[in-house]
C-alpha cells in the first residue's frame, strides 16, 4: 500500500490544506517542505530539493503501509531566505532549510529529516518505520 494521497499546499493555504490533511486517515503521515519550482522546468531553485525529491518518492511508493504527504512550498529564493518566513517561526516545525521531511503523529512531530539528510535512503526507511 504505497503513497496513497499527496496534497500539495503554500504559506497562503497552509493551514486550511493541514487541517484536511491531519483527518486523512493513512497509517503514516508526511509533511514534505520544498523550494518552489519553475514552471517552465519542472525544477526547483534549491538543488538539494531536486535531489531529494525523486529518492523520497521512490521510498514511499515501495512502502508497505498507506503514506499520505503534504508537500508545502516555501516560496522563491527569497522569500524563503526572509528569517521572518512564517514556517522559521512557526514553533511547530521551526524550518531551517529545504527541503526538510517530517514524520506527524498525534498533533507533533515524531519524526525529521533535515535538508542535509532528506535525500539518504536509509533515513528514509528509518522515518518511514518510525524509528
Amino acid at each position: 500500500m504505497p503513497l496513497t494521497t499527496v496534497v500539495e499546499a503554500k504559506a497562503s493555504d497552509f493551514e486550511l490544506v493541514f487541517e484536511k490533511f491531519k483527518e486523512d486517515n493513512s497509517v503514516i503521515k508526511l509533511l514534505l517542505f520544498l523550494a518552489d519550482k519553475d514552471p517552465s522546468t519542472e525544477l526547483s531553485w534549491c538543488p538539494d530539493c531536486n535531489v531529494a525529491e525523486p529518492v523520497i518518492y521512490e521510498k514511499l511508493s515501495a512502502s508497505a503501509s498507506d503514506v499520505a504527504i503534504l508537500k508545502a512550498f516555501v516560496g522563491d529564493r527569497p522569500t524563503w531566505r526572509n528569517p521572518n518566513h512564517p514556517w522559521r517561526v512557526d514553533p511547530r516545525f521551526k524550518l531551517r532549510g529545504v527541503p526538510t521531511l517530517i514524520r506527524w503523529e498525534n498533533d507533533t512531530i515524531t519524526g525529521r529529516l533535515e535538508d542535509y539528510e532528506a535525500h539518504v535512503g536509509s533515513k528514509i526507511d528509518a522515518l518511514l518505520a518510525g524509528t
